[in-house]
């Protein structure tokens, strides 16, 4: 269905226009099918201040949008995409459509779907095109919202009772689990490939296929937001975040991508090189361990994110590469022109997919340009051998990092840089009044 076919329809009634907030949630309104005739020309009024709030609407200090002059919370003009067009699951046939959007204009430059649009923009005309696709990893509980909220968040009852790593087992017995997602995908458009436990109680995995564009990006959105709202539609919970808990495995989002040139060939592939990477494969990988760890943030953009890299939590070691080797950052994987690609395993569950894409193409790409060499393979164990870069292991060596970084300010927007660092750096100083358990627990006795 196109939207011209949704707005001639005389059985439409109503549709939801929805952009992507800082967070990777999806914000919007549902518009009447007379109202979105208008929107689809000009565009529907949101303020950009959605951009500061935190996934509990907390509001953060952001720099030109909640301050001075430009704190007044006006409405900019979200531009819709109609190539984006799903349909809600569980709506009513009328009520269901779906429409994507980002800011045009000056807003443009702080909103994560426009961003990467940019970057996508600039790829191209450096004559590149790459093909992605994205991981997502989560933990389901057996517990209402309400419920996990009466006990603190402690001593949950996951879906599963222990660790159940592709356990065939535990699939059957979540199958209404998996269904129900799998039939969630089929009218949001998002190709699900791959469905299975993962390696802790409740931890669950779900893979999206490779395709260009903003569109696997626009799915693993989709895929975030709908899994939550199966999850509450069932009386059940659902967490993103990279460490929920201090004996759970970190939570992730796995990026895995490849270059082709804009006529569709390959780029990556050379049957002569080493593993089969091309020269211009080892130069992605060299920009990637040259200018990721300075976009940490955009990888790990809450406090808690950093509590992901404890040891023994499968975490990135550092900017290591090697190749078929998940104790590294940037796992080689595949062995053919059609399969041959780089896992970036750093992102946690809680990244925002548009931007974590935005500055692994961005990184990758300004390596190409420059002909940077990556490290040597790291063979074996990584985490037992030392990594020669590093990313930031702190919010406010992230937050200072990517303020100071070159290729940031260059590729995702001098804006953006200051506006996102600033968010991030807000937060910190919120979490770091605040006194955890662990401290009274340890301390309260002192002396």
């Amino acid at each position: 269905m196109t939207l011209d076919d949704f707005l001639a329809d005389p059985a439409s009634r109503f549709a939801t226009v929805a952009m992507t907030d800082t967070n990777g949630l999806l914000r919007g309104q549902m518009v009447s099918a007379g109202a979105l005739k208008g929107i689809a020309r000009n565009g529907m009024g949101m303020a950009p201040a959605q951009l500061a709030l935190d996934p509990t609407d907390q509001m953060l200090e952001m720099p030109g949008v909640t301050d001075g002059a430009m704190a007044d919370f006006h409405d900019d003009p979200l531009i819709v995409d109609p190539d984006s067009l799903r349909h809600v699951p569980w709506a009513k046939p009328g009520h269901d459509l779906l429409v994507l959007s980002n800011y045009g204009g000056e807003t443009a430059k702080l909103c994560p779907r426009a961003i990467l649009k940019s970057v996508l923009a600039r790829a191209a005309d450096a004559g590149f095109a790459p093909k992605y696709g994205m991981e997502l990893e989560y933990t389901l509980f057996d517990e209402t919202a309400e419920s996990a909220r009466a006990k603190g968040y402690r001593n949950l009852k996951t879906a599963t009772p222990h660790a159940s790593h592709d356990l065939v087992l535990y699939q059957v017995v979540q199958s209404e689990w998996y269904e129900a997602i799998a039939a969630m995908a089929e009218p949001l458009r998002i190709d699900l490939t791959k469905m299975h436990e993962e390696i802790g109680g409740g931890f669950m995995e779900a893979c999206i296929g490779a395709n260009g564009g903003t569109d696997p990006a626009d799915q693993l959105v989709l895929l975030k937001n709908f899994i939550r709202a199966l999850a509450l539609r069932q009386g059940r919970s659902v967490t993103f975040m990279p460490r929920w808990n201090e004996q759970a495995d970190s939570q992730s989002i796995h990026l895995h991508i490849s270059l082709k040139d804009l006529s569709g060939n390959t780029l990556f592939h050379d049957p002569a090189g080493e593993h089969g990477m091309s020269q211009t494969f080892r130069h992605f990988i060299g920009g990637l361990q040259a200018y990721l760890g300075d976009m940490t943030l955009v990888f790990q953009p809450t406090v808690n994110a950093y509590r992901r890299f404890a040891p023994g939590t499968f975490a990135p070691p550092g900017l290591t590469w090697g190749y078929e080797n998940r104790t590294t950052c940037l796992r080689v994987v595949g062995h053919d022109s059609g399969s041959l690609r780089v896992e970036n395993r750093m992102a946690g569950a809680d990244a925002n997919p548009y931007l974590i894409t935005a500055a692994t193409l961005a990184a990758g790409v300004a390596g190409i340009l420059e002909r940077l060499e990556p490290d040597p393979e790291i063979r074996g164990n990584g985490y037992a051998q030392a990594a020669p870069r590093d990313f930031a292991r702190s919010m406010p060596e992230a937050v200072e990092r990517l303020r100071g970084s070159a290729l940031a300010r260059d590729w995702l927007g001098e804006r953006f840089v200051e506006t996102f660092s600033a968010t991030r750096a807000f937060q910190h100083d919120e979490f770091r009044r605040k006194v955890p358990d662990v401290e009274l627990e340890r301390f309260f006795d002192l002396g």
